[in-house]
């Protein structure tokens, strides 16, 4: 059995791959930092006796990501996890940050959620894990390109799934929706969480158990599943009123 994991040089990526390691998955571990990866390669086989390839690529750029496919063609789980944040008003923020945020976060993982799909239906097996997060359920202002990159994940999954079942294809998929994580995200967003952040491991083998159980939305932490409850019941102008103060508190000075 074989894992993809992009994103795989930190965080929830890293730990995701760390776990998939002890229950025997071959590992496909792809991120921008070769080191990283090297580090974290020699890390699990310390460990755990199995085949890890690494691949250092920049998925922003579309033609990478159907090049990875190429030279990965059949993997049983793949894990769309890359992606970064920004934080800061709409017209203050980088263009060409928001540009390259919106491949890393949508077109990467549109792509290889649908070459590695076909495939998964031709031969009737396969998961799909595609970390989301809280914000795909709502607005959010002061950070609105990266809650937007959410809401499209949530969506294109929440539709494949409902494909899927239509078809009674035994393909799964997924969706990881974390509230803060302690990641090296909040560095590249240029926020200060207010908020107890959860621990990436724990959030990792969260999303792993949850998903190897066939559920679908994978929430770890009842506070972020209160959140996402009354999300779906309280206005959108009072949620954005609220994430605007939640945001602006978090922005780092």
């Amino acid at each position: 059995m074989k894992a993809l994991i992009t994103g795989a040089s930190s965080g929830i990526g890293r730990d995701m791959a760390k776990n998939l390691a002890r229950r025997g998955y071959d590992l496909v571990l792809v991120a921008r930092d070769k080191n990283r990866l090297e580090s974290l390669k020699e890390e699990i086989l310390k460990y755990n006796s199995i085949k890890i390839d690494l691949i250092s690529i920049d998925l922003a750029i579309e033609e990478n990501c159907k090049d990875l496919y190429k030279t990965v063609p059949d993997v049983d789980i793949l894990i769309n996890n890359a992606g970064f944040g920004d934080c800061g008003n709409f017209t203050n923020t980088d263009l060409n940050k928001e540009l390259k945020m919106i491949h890393t976060n949508i077109i990467a993982y549109h792509i290889l959620m649908k070459l590695y799909l076909i495939d998964m239906k031709a031969k009737n097996s396969g998961i799909i894990l595609n970390v989301a997060s809280i914000a795909g359920f709502m607005p959010g202002p002061l950070m609105s390109t990266y809650y937007s990159t959410k809401a499209y994940i949530v969506r294109i999954s929440e539709s494949i799934r409902e494909e899927l079942k239509k078809e009674k294809s035994k393909v799964q998929i997924s969706i990881l929706c974390p509230g803060p994580v302690d990641t090296n995200f909040n560095k590249v967003a240029n926020v200060k969480f207010q908020m107890r952040e959860a621990k990436s491991q724990k959030v990792a083998d969260y999303a792993i158990n949850k998903m190897l159980k066939k559920k679908f939305y994978i929430i770890p932490g009842i506070d972020v599943k209160l959140a996402i409850f009354f999300s779906r019941f309280i206005p959108s102008k009072w949620i954005a009123k609220i994430t605007y103060k939640v945001q602006k508190r978090k922005l780092k000075n």
